[in-house]
């Protein structure tokens, strides 16, 4: 390992989006937004000299046919939080923010409680992991008060996890102080946990000693199936078949199946690697195109596998999609390959017209894209089992945005335009082992940084959540939008054609660009009804509740910049309140709100708090110096990322 490379925080590797690694000549997103406005001069006096008419008051989504809904989403109705920040964690007036699940608690009946000073990794295999990204609730016999728990465990944090150690990969400390012992407690504390939760006396609680109840880790047994399972460049040392892997890594967003499985999905898989393969290795290319070069952690300096010069195929099985049966804790997580190889934000699905199931996906890096899966087979309602390698057959597309505000879903199929041997792609494996390079040929729009995408089954839209892209140039933009240098990311609206999750064809528009709208040079259109509590900016995790309406979760605000830390907000999509948001929930100093997960009656909110205590500026924080003890407050307690539930005080539906 080159020791000279510089090295990215551990706690900072979702920002390595910053990098655009895209060397495609591909549109941007800001090249075509400002392209369709700049043809829509002539709409503009009709409409208001407000930026906000540009995306807000006239959509070309209007323009289509009618699309028939269950219904239209409601109004919020709850009195709106202070933005802010300071210690603890803020829920609106009339509602109890529950502390659920924090890193270390016990999930099993012989589990040790939690100790940070004598950690180890058989402790951390029982008990729950750290930094919870996506939540899922699953009902046990539909009810909204008994279920399971789905949780992702995306990242540690070792400054914060272990006493005097400190961030370990900046280029002058290089993982010197990271140990195979403090390696294994951070492969344990990675992956997810499936639990089993129940209401009781109004109080949500853990059934410790439930049958359900496992954890995943970085070395937990899955198997890969679909189109790349078994082909040469997934076969390692370990694995001769080309069907085995252990563990899976870096699980951000995910979903959850008609058919009641959990999807989980790897996103910042490169900094789990270490290693430079020479420029002609047949990986180099691809591994390049994915990032793959500037280590996070320190296990490829005890393992192997993690060493891309030892075991140069190990990084193509990282960068999928996990299934997960929650109801058999003896079941084998599955990496679905027919979905693609990218830093996958998230997998929310919905069933198609006739009964395919689509899923709509996000690669999490400035200049990717936003991408499409479409089952070949159908959905079995009666026979849950008949489901379950559905994930394997279908045909994955990548998005195009036209200037017009339509837009096409490219097939991303071997054999058909580009995608061919002579381009270095042999089979339909090499597709999806290289979709970032496949997306590039078939001139896919550059997105600004795609994280979760979630369809709104009641009125048929799909809402992708922009977080930023700070690398974008004065030249790509234009008076109407977007913005250079764009800080605050946006939402793009779609609707499918004849409101057909399965067609080819779509239409877009920009929901709201966000950012404070009382700074006229930041160029955000929310609603004039938001206040100054109401705005926020990077949108990173949404969620469409039982009523059709979208609350975001957002991962970046700079306390010292805005004076506001990450949380929740409430966005109206309809009527004459659309682009309102209203601020209901925000995370204590240094925190990233994640997961948003209504259970069926709306009546439990499911939140997580990723790296609580987190320092933004000058000296990083550390174990014994965090900017925030949350949620204990105990000075011999690091601050510990939790999965917090909200009810209304009372009873009844949230907001």
């Amino acid at each position: 390992m080159n020791e000279h490379e510089i090295r990215l925080r551990a706690s900072d590797l979702e920002d390595s989006g910053d990098k655009g690694i895209n060397p495609s000549q591909n549109l941007t997103m800001g090249e075509v937004i400002a392209a369709r406005f700049n043809r829509r001069d002539l709409l503009k006096g009709s409409l208001a000299v407000a930026a906000i008419s540009a995306t807000v008051g006239n959509r070309a989504l209007a323009a289509n046919p009618p699309v028939a809904t269950k219904g239209r989403g409601a109004s919020f109705n709850f009195k709106e939080i202070e933005a802010g920040v300071d210690h603890t964690h803020h829920v609106a007036e009339g509602y109890d923010a529950q502390i659920l699940l924090r890193w270390g608690d016990p999930i099993f009946p012989d589990a040790p409680e939690f100790d940070p000073a004598a950690q180890s990794a058989e402790k951390q295999r029982r008990q729950f992991g750290y930094n919870s990204d996506f939540v899922g609730y699953i009902p046990l016999n539909g009810s909204s008060d008994h279920g399971l728990l789905v949780v992702n465990h995306e990242y540690t944090n070792e400054e914060l996890m272990f006493p005097g150690v400190g961030v370990q990969d900046m280029k002058d400390v290089n993982f010197a102080g990271m140990t195979k012992d403090l390696v294994d407690i951070e492969m344990a504390a990675h992956g997810g946990a499936v639990v089993e939760i129940k209401r009781q006396n109004g109080k949500w609680q853990l059934v410790k000693d439930s049958k359900y109840n496992r954890r995943i880790t970085a070395e937990t047994p899955i198997e890969i199936t679909g189109p790349a399972a078994g082909h040469d460049r997934m076969k390692t040392t370990a694995d001769a078949s080309g069907r085995k892997v252990n563990g899976m890594v870096n699980n951000c967003a995910g979903g959850v199946t008609p058919w009641g499985t959990w999807l989980s999905c790897e996103e910042n898989f490169n900094g789990y690697f270490w290693g430079k393969l020479a420029d002609d290795h047949a990986e180099a290319k691809n591994y390049k195109r994915y990032g793959i070069g500037s280590p996070a952690y320190a296990w490829g300096k005890f393992y192997d596998r993690f060493d891309i010069v030892k075991e140069p195929n190990e990084a193509n099985r990282f960068g999928w999609v996990v299934e997960i049966d929650p109801f058999d804790a003896n079941a084998v997580p599955k990496k679905r390959t027919a979905l693609g190889r990218t830093k996958h934000e998230g997998a929310a699905g919905i069933v198609s017209r006739d009964g395919h199931y689509v899923m709509y996906l996000g690669d999490d890096e400035r200049f990717d894209y936003v991408y499409k899966f479409v089952t070949a087979g159908k959905v079995d309602p009666a026979n849950r089992a008949a489901n379950f390698n559905l994930l394997d057959s279908g045909v994955l597309y990548v998005a195009k945005y036209n200037a017009d505000g339509t837009g096409t879903w490219l097939p991303l199929v071997h054999g058909q335009g580009p995608l061919t041997e002579a381009n270095g792609f042999k089979s339909q494996a090499d597709v999806l082992i290289e979709t970032r390079r496949a997306a590039d040929l078939l001139g896919a729009t550059k997105m600004d940084r795609p994280e979760d995408i979630e369809a709104n089954p009641a009125t048929n839209r799909v809402y992708v959540m922009l977080t930023n892209n700070t690398r974008r140039k004065d030249d790509q933009v234009d008076a109407a939008n977007p913005r250079a240098n764009n800080a605050f990311g946006h939402i793009v609206e779609m609707l499918p054609e004849g409101g057909d999750h399965a067609a080819k064809a779509f239409t877009w528009e920009v929901l709201v660009k966000c950012g404070d709208p009382s700074v006229a040079s930041v160029g955000a259109t929310f609603s004039s009804e938001t206040t100054k509590n109401g705005w926020f900016g990077m949108p990173d995790n949404c969620a469409v509740d039982s009523q059709g309406r979208l609350w975001i979760a957002t991962d970046g605000n700079n306390a010292k910049a805005t004076g506001r830390a990450d949380g929740l907000w409430a966005l109206e999509t309809e009527g004459e309140m659309r682009g309102t948001s209203k601020h209901f929930f925000r995370v204590p100093a240094g925190a990233e709100m994640c997961g948003p997960f209504f259970t069926p009656n709306d009546e439990t909110l499911f939140l997580a708090v990723q790296h609580p205590g987190e320092a933004e500026e000058g000296a990083p924080a550390s174990y014994d110096k965090p900017a925030t003890r949350w949620p204990d407050f105990k000075d011999n307690l690091p601050p510990r990322p939790s999965v917090l539930v909200v009810t209304k005080q009372g009873g009844g539906k949230i907001a």
